[in-house]
């Protein structure tokens, strides 16, 4: 038995259903829907939803021609709405011209991740529902004193894309983060490189004394190894509490000089070995840049911590964390709500469940909240000025929605 859908004229064209219409069109829609359940006996109504028991030529045919404003959609099974076929009558497919313009041809083939709601296909699309504010995220500015291959925000000493937050910029957001039940566990601070903000060491201070932990993300180079009197200070006050996650691209020094720069390999190296001396909690950033197995780069980290001394577990995916490589130019697929039961996978897993990020664009009066690190410029990931403005569930529309979260099981956040 075929499945009848209502929509409004122009609707179609325009993929917009139920929830998403104007409120006089939906005016519209519920007066057509209480004509037509009443003219099929209860068996159809009209929503965003399919409705299943009539057959196409039960609908009375007021409701199968243009002078009703209103369209018949049949489906043999849940389908892409661009190659879904209005109908006026009989079993034909086709619309009258003159009493449909516009709407008779199916749509143009819509392009990957264009449409908030819907994919390429015409499936919903993924959402990620905040489940609870675990890491709250900072971005402290794009600028960086490197400037490395496939950077996924682009840092570099020229890129101020991202401003620098201030220290009571943050401070106004932890207030508010605070009064939340229950409040973040943790603190992250990104960039660009963290240590060039010159409000850095205030930041993680009064995220350490509001009793968070605080993860730093760093290249360890000059800009943090000028501070290392603060740091020891604030190691010390707050022990247990600060961890930095130091970004070594490769295990070898022309790995990691291949993306980073030349010379940028033994600085990193002392101010790791200075930063394990003098008891930091540390972990490890690397990417998967090499056509490696986990394995295999989990095995020559290994033998390089061995090499300078590093107490850091090489296969605990804490302690070092491997990225998938992103790049938004290649392929990926979408993510629709059915590829959570198909790919074993929950929501609840995504990084977006459980942390946000506050970031300052450039020329803009006051920091925003976006859905997560990876995505700092779109502005459709832009929540709000404020925690709870940004508590509203994600949309999956990005390249690296799928490629990182979903299909790469990768996260920023400290793992628990």
């Amino acid at each position: 038995m075929n499945q009848i859908k209502l929509y409004l004229h122009g609707v179609f064209a325009s993929r917009q259903i139920g929830d998403g219409l104007p409120i006089h069109a939906r005016s519209l829609l519920s007066a057509a829907s209480r004509e037509l359940f009443a003219a099929t006996t209860g068996k159809v109504t009209v929503s965003n939803k399919f409705s299943a028991g009539v057959t196409f030529s039960e609908v009375p045919a007021k409701f199968r021609i243009g002078k009703a404003r209103i369209i018949l959609m049949r489906f043999s099974k849940m389908q892409d709405l661009a190659t879904a076929q209005p109908m006026t009558g009989g079993a034909h497919p086709a619309i009258e011209a003159a009493a449909w313009p516009g709407v008779a041809r199916p749509l143009p083939p819509r392009a990957k991740f264009s449409d908030p709601e819907f994919t390429a296909k015409g499936e919903r699309r993924a959402s990620v529902s905040l489940s609870r504010l675990e890491t709250l995220w900072f971005n402290t500015g794009t600028l960086c004193n490197l400037t490395c291959h496939n950077c996924y925000i682009e840092s570099s000493p020229r890129n101020d894309r991202l401003a620098y937050l201030t220290r009571d910029e943050v401070l106004g957001i932890l207030d508010e983060a605070a009064t939340l039940t229950p409040p973040p566990i943790e603190i992250g601070f990104t960039g660009g490189e963290p240590f060039l903000n010159p409000d850095c060491l205030g930041m993680i201070e009064d995220s350490l004394a509001g009793g968070y932990r605080v993860l730093v993300l760093t290249n360890a180079m000059k800009p943090m190894q000028r501070l290392k009197a603060v740091l020891l200070n604030l190691n010390a006050r707050f022990p247990g509490k600060l961890t930095l996650r130091v970004s070594l691209d490769h295990y070898e020094a022309a790995g990691h000089e291949k993306l980073r720069g030349r010379r940028s390999w033994r600085t990193a190296i002392d101010g790791l070995v200075w930063l394990a001396a003098n008891r930091f909690n540390l972990a490890i950033a690397a990417r998967m840049a090499w056509n490696e197995t986990d394995a295999a780069t989990r095995a020559g980290f290994r033998a390089l911590f061995d090499d300078i001394g590093l107490e850091i577990d090489a296969d605990d995916p804490t302690r070092l964390v491997l990225f998938p490589e992103m790049d938004a130019g290649e392929e990926a697929p979408e993510i629709s709500e059915a590829c959570w039961t198909i790919l074993g996978k929950s929501p609840d897993q995504m990084m977006c469940a459980s942390s946000r990020m506050v970031e300052k664009r450039k020329g803009a009066a006051r920091p925003v909240v976006t859905a997560c690190t990876l995505l700092p410029y779109d502005p459709q990931f832009e929540m709000g000025a404020t925690l709870a403005a940004a508590a509203r569930p994600v949309k999956l529309n990005h390249n690296h929605c799928a490629r990182f979260c979903v299909l790469g099981g990768a996260s920023c956040n400290p793992q628990k």
